[in-house]
């Protein structure tokens, strides 16, 4: 299997150049990593690649959805997983390149899907288990989520707590959502991961300042009021 590159770092780092050169060397396809080019419309300020790029190297997961609708990260690990299995399916490089951190995070390492800790519940199970023992409830959670009761001594308390609190909270077993999250990763297959770290920030920044004077001579004022006129935007979307 080919491995995938996934190429990270910072706005204005040069991760699209790269991304393009090695598409090119090595007979690959890009997949953006980027929460903004999936919007359509927003061209100028998200820096999409153009047209003419586009058509000469395939790109993914741009211009899918628009300003008003919401796009999690979730559907982001499950888009990108559908275009690299296709890319590699042709025998082409998979090359994730873009600057969304969390977007990365949910495609390598899967994303947790644990409901968060609730005071109330916790402490329910704590008044349960001084009335009946925590091997009471370890035997509980065997008849629930036996997999992960087998993981546990039937004194584990902090662990059982957990598994019994996720259960009523979330209406899975812990080890069922903990192999969703395995089986994300392992969808992934192979890859090489490269990070673009600039070692001097003042050029950095210098280099994302004349980003936007060339995105304001592009005629980032004008797409911004298009967008305004076409759809119903409002400061809490996502895209906004």
């Amino acid at each position: 299997m080919l491995p995938a590159i996934l190429l990270m770092g910072p706005t204005a780092a040069g991760k699209s150049a790269w991304a393009v050169a090695l598409a090119e060397r090595f007979g690959g396809e890009i997949v953006s990593v980027d929460s903004a080019q999936i919007y359509r419309g927003m061209d100028i300020g998200t820096a999409k690649p153009d047209q003419e790029l586009r058509g000469r190297i395939a790109h993914y997961l741009i211009d899918v959805i628009d300003p008003t609708e919401a796009y999690s990260a979730a559907t982001f690990a499950h888009d990108a997983l559908r275009a690299i299995a296709d890319i590699r399916s042709r025998g082409r490089v998979p090359i994730l390149a873009g600057g969304t951190m969390l977007y990365f995070k949910a495609l390598a390492e899967g994303l947790s899907a644990l409901p968060t800790a609730d005071r109330k519940l916790r402490a329910e199970i704590d008044a349960r288990a001084a009335r009946e023992g925590w091997p009471a409830l370890h035997a509980e959670l065997a008849r629930i989520d036996p997999q992960t009761a087998a993981r546990l001594k039937p004194t584990d308390a902090q662990r059982i707590q957990r598994a019994l609190e996720v259960w009523h909270l979330a209406g899975s077993p812990l080890s069922a959502l903990q192999g969703r999250r395995a089986r994300s990763r392992d969808a992934l297959g192979p890859t090489l991961r490269i990070a673009l770290v600039p070692s001097d920030r003042a050029r950095l920044h210098e280099a994302i300042a004349r980003r936007f004077d060339t995105m304001l001579a592009a005629g980032l004022v004008d797409e911004v009021s298009g967008l305004r006129r076409r759809y119903a935007l409002t400061p809490d979307l996502p895209s906004m």
